[in-house]
């Protein structure tokens, strides 16, 4: 026992001499690499689209994109990769944001023509275990944009689509007046959205947040609940499509989003 208590006491701060100056090894890190996100292919297509399932489990995911450039875009447990996809020289940057990085989408497009623009998304591969069908159901973003990103359409996050009968859950901030906005959608294909009168399209950073519980579907702007709608308890969200960022997908009408995106999250509850 005595010869354990003196090992402990050289083990103390008190017994370790340290340099004038030096730094803490965690300060000897070089910081997470910004840069461009070379646009990659789409995840291939599932053989089969026909059987649908739903989430059997609790689900959590966490995208800070702090990883830095050269890296796959993954959550932070190292799974769920998003991949960077572009048309008409539309690229996505990692930029700093705080201690880490945060996702820069293409300017606001002026041309003429839509079909012209440059469009980017992160998408990912198609996963029916973020399909939440009823379950409860939290997902969100921070965003920061001004008002020359603004649009009809800017998609923050999605799968699946509002129309068709395909299913859906999204956030989005469209329309000039910076409003954020929480959809949910199922089948037959009726669209129930959460939109606050607030605009978040002011040059800083704000947290958005949906809540589907069993019966409402309510939107959180920097925490504080600010709209709400019911929902039918039956409601179930279940498609064939992957979760997207930033867009409705890299094609033509994508409600491409301008500004830029972090710490997006999903939690599907049991």
């Amino acid at each position: 026992m005595t010869l354990v208590l003196g090992s402990l006491v050289l083990l103390t701060p008190h017994s370790v001499s340290t340099a004038a100056g030096a730094q803490p090894a965690y300060h000897l890190l070089p910081p997470p690499s910004a840069g461009a996100l070379p646009n990659a292919t789409r995840f291939p297509a599932s053989a089969d689209l026909s059987r649908i399932q739903v989430a059997t489990a609790p689900v959590s995911l966490r995208y800070d994109f702090d990883a830095g450039v050269g890296r796959p875009i993954a959550d932070t447990a190292g799974g769920h990769e998003l991949r960077p996809l572009g048309r008409n020289g539309g690229m996505l940057r990692l930029v700093p944001e705080g201690a880490g990085l945060a996702v820069a989408y293409p300017d606001r497009c002026t041309l003429p023509r839509e079909r012209d623009c440059p469009r980017a998304i992160l998408e990912g591969q198609r996963d029916d275990s973020l399909n939440p069908g009823r379950r409860p159901l939290r997902y969100g973003a921070s965003v920061l944009m001004t008002h020359g990103d603004l649009a009809d359409g800017a998609n923050v996050l999605q799968k699946g689509y509002s129309v068709g009968g395909v299913s859906q859950f999204k956030l989005q901030v469209d329309h000039r007046q910076g409003h954020p906005s929480c959809v949910i959608a199922g089948n037959p294909a009726r669209i129930y959205r959460a939109e606050p009168r607030i605009d978040v399209a002011d040059g800083r950073w704000h947290d958005l947040e949906c809540n589907r519980t069993e019966n409402r579907l309510v939107m959180l702007v920097d925490g504080v609940p600010s709209a709400a709608v019911p929902v039918p308890p039956t409601l179930s969200v279940a498609n064939a499509e992957p979760l997207r960022v930033g867009g409705k997908g890299p094609g033509r009408g994508n409600d491409q989003f301008a500004g830029e995106i972090d710490n997006v999250f999903l939690d599907i509850g049991a």
